[in-house]
């Protein structure tokens, strides 16, 4: 039996370092989001007292 192909199987390399060198910016702009607020946000998903998606903080 042949596999399909899936997304992953192309690696568009120009793609990936251009998100890197975005990922990058944010990072060194302080555009980032704590871990605290991330497992605050999820542990909260589908409770009585949902929290919103936290937002990156501003530097």
């Amino acid at each position: 039996m042949k596999s399909e192909r899936s997304i992953f199987d192309e690696i568009d390399v120009d793609a990936d370092r251009a998100a890197d060198a975005e990922g990058l910016a944010d990072l060194d702009a302080g555009r980032v989001i704590s871990h605290e607020a991330m497992k605050a946000w999820l542990l909260s998903l589908g409770t009585a007292n949902e929290l919103p998606p936290p937002r990156p903080a501003r530097s």
